[in-house]
């Protein structure tokens, strides 16, 4: 089996990936730093010597180079068997107050990519008949909360995606699922001071996606919603 990720150099992506590695699944990385690429293919063949690992750089805030993945894609491998659709962008702010541009950079990194990415991606899995599709949304994707502007303006409409792309393919044998976590440790996190206690860890979301991916060809998880046990924050 093969898997498509994308932001798969930190966070949430790379403990997903590690979690697809550890059970044998082909990958295809996908980050906008080349070094960073270079760097976790070489952590991934010492780590996991029977996985194949194909890795390419594309900054998927940008249609072209989000096409040219999913045409990377297709050319590498013939059967795409899950894609994830992790990458993304946070910047904090309320709406009427946020610089020109916001809307449109986190709408372009975290609607779009996933869009057109899932265009690239879908007619293998038609052509093969089943697939699994993961869209990385968030809590704010169903909560408005402060300072979330435009972000959470972007994840409310993957949500929306995500669920017209379930409506669309369920008579196909592809499954579509959302995750929704609240506040998990990444980058975007670095410099809080908080217990580490306060925060889910990236590899909790990556042991839920890999369960959804476990059920029957009869059963799909539509939506998984993780929070941190004290509650959002």
């Amino acid at each position: 089996m093969t898997a498509v990720i994308t932001g798969a150099t930190k966070g949430i992506g790379l403990a997903i990936a590690h979690k697809f590695a550890s059970h044998g699944m082909d990958l295809i990385l996908n980050s906008r730093n080349e070094d960073d690429l270079a760097a976790l293919k070489a952590d991934f063949l010492a780590g996991y010597p029977n996985v194949k690992v194909w890795t390419h750089k594309a900054d998927m805030s940008d249609k072209i180079q989000t096409l040219a993945l999913g045409a990377y894609c297709n050319a590498t491998v013939k059967n795409i068997d899950i894609l994830v659709n992790n990458a993304g962008i946070f910047l904090p702010g309320e709406t009427h107050k946020e610089e020109s541009g916001t809307l449109e950079k986190m709408i372009d990194t975290n609607l779009y990519s996933a869009y057109y990415l899932s265009q690239s991606i879908i007619p293998s899995m038609l052509a093969q008949g089943k697939g699994h599709i993961f869209n990385m949304c968030s809590i704010a994707s169903k909560i408005a909360y402060p300072n979330g502007g435009s972000y959470s303006i972007s994840k409310f409409a993957l949500l929306g995606f995500t669920k017209v792309l379930r409506e669309e393919l369920k008579d196909k044998g592809i499954k579509v699922t959302a995750i929704l976590p609240g506040a998990t440790w990444s980058n975007s996190w670095a410099g809080v001071e908080l217990p580490e206690s306060r925060l889910m860890q990236a590899e909790d979301i990556a042991e839920a996606v890999w369960s959804a991916t476990q059920m029957s060809s009869s059963a799909v998880v539509e939506e998984i919603t993780i929070r941190p046990q004290l509650g959002d924050l």
